[in-house]
C-alpha cells in the first residue's frame, strides 16, 4: 500500500490541508477560510472554535477527496501562525477571541517594556518586543481586563487550542514558543523575566515539547469525522515561517527565503540561535540544530490590495469586463513606468511596521512627488516601496549572514513575473521560484517524515522541491536602485521622528468625528 502524509496549516485566513506522498508530490489540498475580526480599533481577533472546525474539515475534505484508505495515512503534522493568544478558564473554555499577530492594541505596553528592558529581553527571547507578541498581549490583558485575567488558567496559541481538543493536554512546540517573547531560546525555558513582566507562571502556560513530539490515540469520534485512523501519529510540528523555509528548501547556510503573501518575511536558516545587535530581526526554532532568523514585514500584499482600491479602479473595471485577474493588469500597467518611477518614492507603513523598525505608529507616505509624476508612477513606487522595505531588512541579515548566495520566493508575489523581476533587480540577485504546492504545509510533512525516522537529516527537501523559474536582475535596473536605496533608507530614519505626532493627530481626529 503506498504511503501519505498530510500537512496542515493553520493560518491567519485560512487553514489548509494538502496531501503528499513520501517524496513530497502533492495529491490532494482543502482550504477552509474563516474572519479577521475587528471589534474596536486596533483589534484583530478570530474565534478559535471556528479554527478548530477549520482545520477538522479541511482534513476531512482532503481525506474524502483523495479516496485514499485511511490507514494508508503515515502522518499528520502541523504549521501554525505565530504569536495568538487565546485566555482559557480551568475548563479550557475561551475567555477571549484568539488575538492574533496583527492585534495593535498593546502597543503601549511594548513601548514601556522596551523602555524597560532595552534589548536584553530581546536577547534572550529572540523575538522583538512589539504589539503582536503574546509578552505584551498578556500584559495588556492583564491591566485593561483584570477580571478576565484573574480567571485564566492557561495562555495558549491555536495550535495548543488545536491539540488540547484532539488530546487533551496543553503542548506548546519549541517553534511556537519561541515566538511569543516568553521563552528563553538558550535554555529552552520560560524566562523568568517575561513572565514576570507578563504578571504569569509557568504553571499558566503549555507544557514546553520539541517540534519533533508525536502524539497518538485522538479519539475515535473525532478520527471518524476526519476520516482518519485514530492511530495515525500526529506531529507538533513548528511555526509557520519556519516551516515555509524547510518548505521552499531554505535550510542550507546562504539560502534565503522571501515571502510575501498579505504581509511578508525574509528569513535564513543557522545552526544555532543568533540575534541582533540592533534588534531588528527574529530568532526561532525549528530544531534544536535549525534555527529560523529574519525579519516580517505588515505591509505586503495588503499594499497592493489597497493601491487595487483607492488607485485602480479603471484597471478593476476592464478586468470584470474581459474575465481577468486586476492585478495581472495593474503589475502590467507598472511594468511600463522606468525603474525607480523617476524619482517616486513611497515607504509602504499603512499599517505601522515590524522589521526592520519594529515601530507600531509607522505611517506610509510618498516621497518626490512632481507635477511630471502620473498614477501609474504612483503605483509602480507602491511596489517598489514594498520591496525596497523588505531590502532593508535583508540587510539586517547581511550583517549576521554575509551576503545570500541565493534567493528563493515564496507566497502569492511568486506567481507574479514583475513582482518577481522587481524583487530581484532591487536585490541583485537571482530569484529562484520553487515548484512546491503550499510550502508551509509540505515544509510540515516533511519535518513530519524527520519526526518519524523516516530521514536522517532535513536537507532531504532537496530531492522535493525543483526550482520553476529564475528571474535574473536586471544591471540597468539595478544602478537606479542603488542610488535611490540610501535615499530611501535615510527618510525612513528621519520619519521616525514624527511617526508618534501623527498618530496623536490622527486619534484626535478620529476621536472628534
Amino acid at each position: 500500500m503506498k504511503s501519505y502524509m498530510l500537512g496542515v496549516d493553520i493560518g491567519t485566513t485560512s487553514t489548509k490541508a494538502v496531501l503528499f506522498d513520501l517524496k513530497g508530490n502533492a495529491f490532494q489540498q482543502s482550504s477552509v477560510e474563516y474572519p479577521l475580526n475587528v471589534p474596536e480599533p486596533g483589534a484583530a481577533e478570530q474565534d478559535p472554535k471556528e479554527i478548530l472546525e477549520a482545520v477538522k474539515e479541511s482534513i476531512r475534505t482532503v481525506m474524502k477527496r483523495s479516496e485514499i484508505d485511511k490507514n494508508a495515512l503515515k502522518l499528520i503534522s502541523f504549521s501554525a501562525a505565530m504569536h495568538s493568544v487565546i485566555a482559557v478558564d480551568k475548563e479550557g473554555n475561551p475567555l477571549t477571541p484568539s488575538i492574533t499577530w496583527a492585534d495593535q492594541r498593546s502597543e503601549p505596553y511594548a513601548e514601556k517594556i522596551k523602555k524597560q528592558t532595552g534589548l536584553e529581553l530581546y536577547k534572550k527571547t529572540g523575538t522583538p518586543i512589539h504589539p503582536m507578541s503574546p509578552l505584551t498581549n498578556i500584559s495588556w490583558i492583564r491591566e485593561e481586563k483584570p477580571n478576565i485575567f484573574k480567571q485564566t488558567a492557561k495562555f495558549i496559541g491555536i495550535k495548543e487550542y488545536v491539540f488540547k481538543a484532539f488530546f487533551n493536554e496543553y503542548v506548546v512546540d519549541h517553534s511556537i514558543a519561541s515566538a511569543t517573547g516568553l521563552l528563553n531560546i538558550y535554555t529552552m525555558e520560560w524566562d523568568a523575566e517575561a513572565l514576570e513582566i507578563a504578571g504569569i507562571g509557568p504553571d499558566q502556560l503549555s507544557k514546553l515539547v520539541p517540534t519533533t513530539s508525536q502524539y497518538k490515540g485522538i479519539a475515535p469520534i473525532l478520527a471518524d469525522e476526519m476520516g482518519i485512523s485514530s492511530e495515525v501519529p500526529f506531529i507538533i510540528g513548528a511555526n509557520d515561517g519556519c516551516l515555509a523555509n524547510l518548505g521552499v528548501d531554505a535550510v542550507m547556510p546562504g539560502e534565503v527565503a522571501i515571502t510575501i503573501g498579505t504581509s511578508g518575511a525574509i528569513r535564513t536558516v543557522t545552526d544555532k540561535p543568533v540575534t541582533d545587535e540592533k534588534g531588528r530581526t527574529f530568532c526561532y526554532a525549528l530544531t534544536e540544530n535549525h534555527w529560523v532568523i529574519g525579519g516580517p514585514v505588515n505591509n505586503g500584499g495588503m499594499v497592493l490590495r489597497w493601491l487595487r482600491d483607492e488607485f485602480c479602479s479603471e484597471e478593476v473595471k476592464i478586468a470584470k469586463e474581459q474575465n481577468q485577474n486586476p492585478y495581472d493588469l495593474i503589475t502590467d500597467r507598472i511594468d511600463q513606468v522606468a525603474a525607480g518611477s523617476e524619482g517616486l518614492l513611497f515607504h509602504p507603513y499603512l499599517s505601522g511596521e515590524r522589521a526592520p523598525s519594529w515601530n507600531a505608529n509607522a505611517r506610509g507616505s510618498f516621497f518626490g512627488l512632481a507635477m511630471h509624476h502620473k498614477r501609474e508612477h504612483m503605483m509602480r513606487a507602491v511596489l517598489e516601496g514594498i520591496n525596497m522595505n523588505i531590502y532593508m531588512v535583508l540587510l539586517a541579515l547581511e550583517e549576521l549572514i554575509g551576503t545570500p548566495k541565493e534567493v528563493r520566493a515564496t507566497g502569492g508575489f511568486a506567481h507574479s513575473a514583475v513582482w518577481r523581476q522587481m524583487v530581484a533587480d532591487i536585490f541583485g540577485q537571482e530569484v529562484h521560484v520553487p515548484e512546491t504546492v503550499e510550502s508551509a504545509c509540505l515544509g510540515a510533512a516533511i519535518l513530519g517524515l524527520y519526526a518519524m525516522g523516516e530521514i536522517d537529516d532535513l536537507s532531504e527537501v532537496k530531492k522535493m522541491v525543483k526550482t520553476r523559474t529564475i528571474n535574473h536582475p536586471d544591471k540597468e535596473k539595478g544602478l537606479v536602485y542603488k542610488e535611490l536605496l540610501p535615499i530611501f533608507i535615510r527618510l525612513s530614519r528621519l520619519y521616525e521622528q514624527e511617526y508618534e505626532a501623527v498618530v496623536d493627530f490622527q486619534n484626535q481626529y478620529t476621536n472628534r468625528i
